[in-house]
């Protein structure tokens, strides 16, 4: 019977929302630094099929 009910108004819960919604973003396209180089390697086997054409190397040069 001690229990504590907090009221929480539809602009907080909406609030709240937006915000995860906006972090989910953020992490799809700047990926947390430990789950970087699982993704990146994930992109690269993905993206080609059999017979297709990889995205272009870049050469390196020495100088």
């Amino acid at each position: 019977m001690g229990e504590i009910i907090a009221f929480v108004s539809k602009s907080e819960l909406e609030r709240a929302r937006l915000i995860r919604e906006a972090r989910a973003i953020y992490d799809s396209i700047f990926p947390p630094a430990d789950a970087a180089g699982e993704r990146q390697d994930a992109c690269v086997t993905e993206g080609t099929q059999k017979g297709e054409k990889g995205p272009p190397h870049r050469k390196e040069t020495a100088g």
